[in-house]
């Protein structure tokens, strides 16, 4: 009988120690191989959480059987973290992490988040070197120390200036990235993947020396949430932002736009650093409301019911996740001409991409005025979904990527391919 395969995620965020999409992401993905046999074996470290949150996180997620979590929670707090973003290296962690890597004969060594682990993470894998190892890059971590590419903490980064920027964010400089470690390191991955052709040529513009292929998020299919939503959140006509409350998401510039909106309601889904900040700016508009955090179930009826869905990122998004989200439901966006967001939505045909504010506004009005258009866009974005951004699609893809970097040793995947068609077939 075919084997199923061992996965082992390093990551620095996963839920619930995580703020961000890309853990949301490493979840999916690694219960959707559990759901299909195989074993997903999970590092993170809760340290690094609780450099930014003290407290336990609030939200619940549950492990699959086949899913197994490693937490790497030293007695020395943040200087486990700190050491490893100085020196590039896992230095406190090494022994455990090392001791993880060889429990078991994994086949798949996949990298994610790895900023708080540092480079020297990439050389830890089974002993004999016959696992494939691979590399997402959800951020642009590799080529910006700040992370998402935004300089001096106030505008896309459109030529890089690293020391001052770090200086200027009050951070410790990563005397490493000034070293050969990075190059050496990265060396002993096999195949590098984008969530987006953008961010895949973003590394390449910023000097990163190895190819980057592209494996999409995805998620799974909603159709009851457009089908048969839940009630509407209200009556009035609205528009629907998700996403953290940071000045990156660019949700200021949207309250700035939505002061001559006297039409539309426009509703904010989610929480953050931001968030006190955003609802001074907001506040004697009538048209805002502020939601606080919401379970995807709650965000399923307010996608379905919204006119559309803005995305309005003042930084370069390595994907979109809020679009597919969207897109599930049938709901169109609309997104700022930035990053890997129009990519998207050219693909798609599920949307309209504006430049500034009185585009925005022309493009919610036509949308919101015109029936047909809104119904147009919404089912483009949902085909384009059900083609592309599905689990089926993604772990298609993945398993071709682990296909063209494996080594000979691992074994042709027969039993992904065969409960990879089981699963198709039931959905």
């Amino acid at each position: 009988m075919p084997r199923s395969l061992k996965f082992l995620y390093f990551t620095t965020f996963y839920p619930p120690y995580s703020f961000g999409g890309d853990a949301v992401y490493l979840h999916r993905v690694a219960h959707a191989l559990a759901e299909q046999g195989h074993s997903v074996d999970v590092v993170h470290c809760v340290d690094s959480y609780h450099i930014l949150d003290p407290g336990k996180p609030g939200a619940k997620f549950a492990e699959h059987p086949n899913v197994v979590r490693h937490e790497l929670s030293h007695g020395v707090g943040w200087l486990s973290p700190l050491l490893a973003h100085q020196t590039g290296r896992p230095l406190l962690n090494l022994a455990k992490l090392r001791k993880i890597a060889n429990s078991k004969p994994f086949d798949v060594v996949h990298y994610h988040n790895i900023s708080l682990l540092g480079p020297g993470v990439l050389g830890i894998g089974p002993q004999g070197g016959q696992a494939v190892k691979l590399y997402t890059t959800h951020e642009h971590w590799l080529v910006c120390p700040m992370h998402v590419l935004w300089k001096y903490d106030e505008r896309v980064c459109e030529k890089p200036d690293c020391l001052k920027c770090v200086l200027r964010g009050w951070r410790p400089p990563q005397l490493w990235r000034y070293t050969g470690l990075l190059k050496r390191s990265a060396a002993k991955v096999d195949r590098f993947l984008s969530p987006s052709r953008f961010t895949a040529a973003m590394h390449a513009e910023r000097g990163f020396p190895y190819p980057v292929e592209t494996l999409p998020y995805f998620m799974d299919r909603c159709d009851e949430d457009w089908r048969n939503p839940a009630p509407r959140p209200q009556e009035r006509p609205y528009f629907l932002f998700v996403g953290r409350l940071e000045h990156i998401k660019g949700i200021h510039t949207l309250i700035d736009a939505w002061r001559g909106a006297g039409q539309w309601d426009l509703l904010v889904a989610g929480a953050g650093t931001a968030d006190e900040e955003l609802r001074r700016q907001a506040a004697g508009n009538p048209r805002i409301r502020f939601l606080g955090h919401q379970s995807q179930r709650a965000l399923g009826a307010l996608y379905a019911h919204a006119v559309a869905t803005i995305v309005p990122s003042v930084t370069y998004e390595t994907f979109g996740m809020i679009l597919i989200e969207s897109f599930a439901r049938k709901t169109p966006v609309i997104v700022r001409d930035l990053g890997a967001l129009p990519e998207v939505v050219r693909e798609s045909g599920g949307g309209l991409i504006y430049r500034d504010n009185a585009e925005l506004m022309h493009a919610a009005g036509s949308l919101a005025g015109e029936a047909g258009r809104r119904e147009e866009l919404g089912t483009n974005g949902y085909e384009a979904f059900l083609r592309l951004w599905t689990r089926q699609a993604h772990l298609n893809l993945y398993e071709q990527h682990i296909n063209a970097a494996r080594k000979p040793t691992i074994e042709n995947l027969e039993e992904w391919r065969l409960t990879s068609s089981l699963a198709a077939r039931a959905s």
